[in-house]
């Protein structure tokens, strides 16, 4: 297991600044997942990492190990990083044996057993080693990708959008089996993702880039409940900005006398999540009057547009509700929040 470490990374095109003075570090064994808009230098960071590009300044290190910094580049095929991209990148005309195997010095005496054993611990069945990739499907396809990185025992993984090409219910199923692969094999790993859930479910650290900088690092519960500004809250879900007055840890907003979870003092703006929100009863006295003018019903929640009762400068409030507990259009209701606000400026 190795830690990667990142100082002062830089790179430009041209006029174009694609990464500025990145300082990143994740911990050996553990998972990261960098998340950030299009043009947030996401991709560009992978590949330095991987040696496909060299930056134009800073250092990076795979434990001890200098692979690029000070004019130096180690090449890519000497850095022992194993990397699964958004289509496997599979050999079509190789049997999936072929494909796991590919990094595996062909007179090993136990390769055969090797390429079994990896495809055991990626999940797929020993039956589909004789098949060729076309015969797999794309959640299998990305198993073996998978299997065909780690042959080479890797020190890091890299896996750009892996899972982006797959459909809904079969990411969430792979995104759980990869996590398990990785974890029981203890190779640290960086994930590069659109998908803020998938970032969030995924990763122990995560990295927030935006015009080539590094905004905010740290577990993803905590970016999640304590981004560092208005684009990082919304750019990680679904956000919640009022108009607040700070007073030591209680923010006074129109949802009421609301704590904090830092101290703060002044006037600026609270971030909570819609899933804070919730109905109470119409007799509670801490309760926020609101009149519901849309329900969205999409299975086990809904999204609840809702005006608050006498609040004309707020505008409509975006709730998510249980299935069981949605209201219909035009009915008043009593809304309470549950934990704590973010002042966010």
């Amino acid at each position: 297991m190795t830690d990667l470490s990142l100082h002062a990374v830089s790179k430009h095109y041209g006029e174009v600044c694609a990464l500025e003075n990145i300082d990143l570090t994740v911990k050996s064994g553990s998972r990261a997942a960098i998340v950030g808009p299009s043009g947030s230098g996401k991709t560009t960071l992978l590949r330095i990492v991987a040696g496909f590009e060299a930056p134009d300044q800073g250092v990076v290190k795979l434990g001890e190990q200098e692979v690029c910094g000070h004019g130096f580049s180690m090449p890519a095929h000497r850095r022992g990083i194993g990397i699964v991209a958004q289509d496997g990148a599979l050999f079509p005309h190789l049997s999936i044996a072929d494909n796991i195997g590919f990094g595996i010095e062909r007179n090993r005496a136990d390769r055969a057993d090797r390429i079994e054993a990896l495809a055991n611990m990626v999940e797929l069945d020993a039956s589909m080693l004789r098949r060729r990739p076309h015969q797999l499907s794309g959640g299998q396809q990305q198993r073996v990708a998978l299997a065909r990185a780690l042959a080479r025992e890797p020190k890091l993984m890299l896996l750009d959008e892996p899972f982006s090409a797959l459909d809904t219910g079969l990411r969430d199923t792979m995104r759980k089996a990869v996590s398990r692969v990785l974890a029981r094999a203890g190779v640290t790993t960086i994930l590069v993702t659109h998908d803020q859930a998938e970032a969030l479910s995924f990763a122990d650290q995560l990295a927030v880039l935006r015009d080539g900088r590094l905004i905010q690092a740290g577990p993803p519960r905590t970016l999640y409940e304590r981004p560092r500004d208005a684009e990082t809250a919304i750019l990680l879900g679904e956000a919640i900005l009022l108009k607040a007055s700070v007073n030591g840890r209680v923010a006074e907003c129109a949802l009421g006398s609301l704590p904090l979870y830092e101290p703060g003092n002044g006037k600026g703006r609270i971030m909570l999540r819609p899933e804070q929100i919730g109905r109470t009863g119409l007799d509670n006295k801490n309760g926020v009057a609101a009149r519901v003018i849309e329900v969205e019903f999409s299975g086990a929640t809904g999204c609840v547009t809702a005006i608050l009762d006498g609040a004309t400068e707020v505008p409509p409030l975006q709730l998510r509700l249980s299935r069981l507990e949605l209201p219909q259009p035009g009915e008043m209701m009593m809304l309470a929040v549950s934990g704590k606000v973010h002042a966010i400026d």
